[in-house]
């Protein structure tokens, strides 16, 4: 499997961002009134819970980690931007079990380790990880550099620091050693889960839009908005990091 990649002259991108800068605009705003997504934010009374709750509760962290993976705006980006050309289940099934291995091992072992690095670099990277996608996607390595970066490696790569992502929030609420590792897997196959849920709902929106006539017209443009809601991700967070 190969992505699909862009010839630039074939799609006029930049008439089609003047006509829509509006849309542009609204999205950025919404990025940036959406503070607690940007560095895998906990609502209060999620956090409050995480910090009062003693010994095994199973299904409460099932359910906690799949509200966090459905309202991640991170990740659910970076899932679009993996899954934008890719047609067959089997494709889809690997990339998304590669991203969801490297997830796994560093939410595990970066809580069970107590491997503490600044959330806010960790989520730097998340953005940047948008923006690779978004980039890869418009052809810009075969491009610039002549060569197709290996995209597996790099979802896995990726997948990585979107785990280590939640592993140092999770850090700041001090959890009660008591059935934390049971509580942690819970939560973790909640996460899977909501990414099950949340594909699942990128795949059929992206099936009609696949089949109308103008999938081809504005998939560079996505990849676009895409790339540019990556960099506001990255410029949020180390504006957060130089302030803090």
């Amino acid at each position: 499997m190969t992505d699909v990649l862009f010839k630039p002259s074939a799609h006029p991108v930049v008439p089609w961002i003047h006509a829509h800068r509006w849309l542009l605009a609204s999205l950025l705003l919404v990025l940036l009134f959406c503070q607690p997504a940007f560095a895998h934010g906990v609502e209060a009374g999620d956090k409050g819970y995480i910090q009062e709750t003693s010994g095994i509760v199973f299904w409460p962290f099932v359910y906690l980690g799949a509200k966090h993976m459905v309202t991640g705006y991170d990740h659910l980006l970076f899932l679009f931007g993996v899954i934008f050309f890719l047609y067959r289940m089997k494709d889809i099934g690997i990339y998304v079990t590669l991203f969801a291995i490297g997830h796994s091992v560093t939410l595990l072992s970066g809580v069970l380790g107590n491997i503490s690095v600044s959330s806010y670099l960790v989520d730097a990277i998340i953005g940047l990880s948008v923006v690779y996608k978004a980039l890869d996607n418009m052809g810009a390595y075969q491009r610039w550099f002549g060569f197709q970066p290996n995209t597996r490696a790099a979802t896995l790569v990726f997948g990585l620091f979107h785990g280590f992502g939640l592993a140092t929030k999770l850090q700041d609420f001090e959890m009660s050693p008591d059935g934390l590792v049971v509580n942690l897997i819970a939560f973790n196959i909640g996460v899977e889960l909501g990414q099950l849920l949340a594909l699942g709902a990128i795949l059929i929106a992206m099936g009609f839009w696949r089949r109308t006539p103008g999938f081809w017209k504005h998939a560079y443009l996505a990849n676009t908005i895409v790339m540019t809601l990556g960099f506001v991700l990255t410029g949020y967070q180390l504006v957060g990091y130089f302030v803090a």
